[in-house]
């Protein structure tokens, strides 16, 4: 069996740990000899062993003079559990292949020259881009100091959102809907605005069963003066966080977690949320807000990603648009490409992520 061949096992091992290794990166290993695959592992969840350690566990003393295959850089420092380097070194393997370098200032490169010194060849760079639509937010959260934003719309075929008669308005059907579950359930963080809570009541948590445990996403409530209804659903458990200006007064929520951030024109600074999700370590953040707040994170360039569910049904023009900014006011507007699009039910689904420029 060939490297790539390996390694895209790893990648598939990776991906089962979509759901529960947060803030952790997803991360799968595969240890192999001259006669093919001997051991494999991949990370589960933040705090239990990471890929490296668990496949050479499965290994046991073949793992001597045997190849690892590892999505990520392994580690090099002692966090909750001690560097995956040293457990490669002490197993006896001779060569490491890893998809990337780990951007972890905490690591970043040490892994792999802690690996050099021992006498283990290392090659980086196989399947690197896989490795890091695996992670967008791990890789964001070190790179650019904010977490991998991703808008979720769902709209009618005229581009609507909801009826102008207000209140609740289910756009798209039962499969869309549940796709949305599992959009939730790999994010670290869910965020809306204060005018979606007072209009849908969402309660935005994982409602179906992904794993023995179902992690739940931090609950986010942007809110500039706090005058959201304390009875809100989405105040009914713990995991939620509140963004506020500083003048705010607290009244009803001394209860719960409410963080100061500086008004930005329209509301709150955004960027600001974001520098505050990611010191804690918040890697992806799922939006699920109205057309104004959509507009406000488009306009500003933090949405990275857009979810569209597009519904085979007319609303009409006095319904709300799918979003409210003015792009003509900017230097540069933001450009989406598509990624992916397919059925669900009757709805269809754009997935597009921001253009490079």
């Amino acid at each position: 069996m060939t490297d790539r061949t390996h390694m895209a096992r790893a990648l598939e091992l990776a991906a089962r740990g979509l759901y529960t290794t947060d803030p952790n990166p997803r991360v799968g290993c595969v240890i192999a000899g001259a006669q093919g695959a001997l051991a494999e592992g991949w990370h589960v969840r933040a705090g239990e062993p990471h890929a490296e350690v668990l496949a050479l566990r499965n290994a046991g003393g073949d793992a001597r003079g045997a190849t690892a295959y590892v999505t990520l850089e392994p580690c090099s420092h002692t966090g909750r559990t001690p560097p995956c380097a040293e457990a490669l070194i002490a197993a006896g393997i001779v060569r490491v292949v890893c998809c990337t370098r780990d951007p972890n200032p905490l690591v970043a490169g040490g892994g792999i020259e802690r690996l050099t010194k021992a006498g283990i060849a290392v090659e980086v760079g196989m399947f690197a881009d896989e490795a890091r639509r695996l992670n967008p937010g791990f890789f964001s959260r070190f790179e650019r100091g904010r977490p991998y934003v991703r808008l979720k719309l769902a709209m009618s075929l005229d581009g609507r959102t909801a009826l102008d008669t207000g209140g609740q308005t289910w756009i798209s059907g039962e499969a869309s809907r549940a796709d949305v579950q599992s959009w939730r359930a790999r994010s670290s963080a869910v965020l809306t605005g204060s005018g979606t809570v007072r209009s849908d009541n969402p309660k935005l948590n994982v409602r179906l069963n992904y794993g023995p445990a179902v992690r739940q996403p931090l609950r986010v409530v942007l809110d500039t003066m706090l005058t959201t209804p304390r009875a809100s659903k989405i105040f009914s458990d713990t995991g939620t966080l509140i963004f506020a200006a500083a003048e705010a007064p607290l009244g009803a929520f001394k209860d719960l977690q409410v963080e100061r951030v500086a008004r930005a024109e329209g509301g709150l600074d955004l960027a600001a949320v974001m520098q505050h999700l990611s010191a804690r370590e918040i890697n992806e953040v799922l939006l699920e807000c109205g057309p104004t707040l959509a507009g406000s994170f488009i306009a500003k360039h933090l949405v990275d990603e857009m979810v569209l569910y597009v519904a085979p049904k007319l609303l009409g023009e006095a319904a709300a648009p799918l979003i409210r900014t003015r792009l003509s006011s900017l230097t540069v507007p933001p450009s989406f490409e598509f990624r992916d699009l397919r059925q669900l039910g009757d709805d269809v689904r754009l997935t597009l992520q921001l253009k490079k420029t």
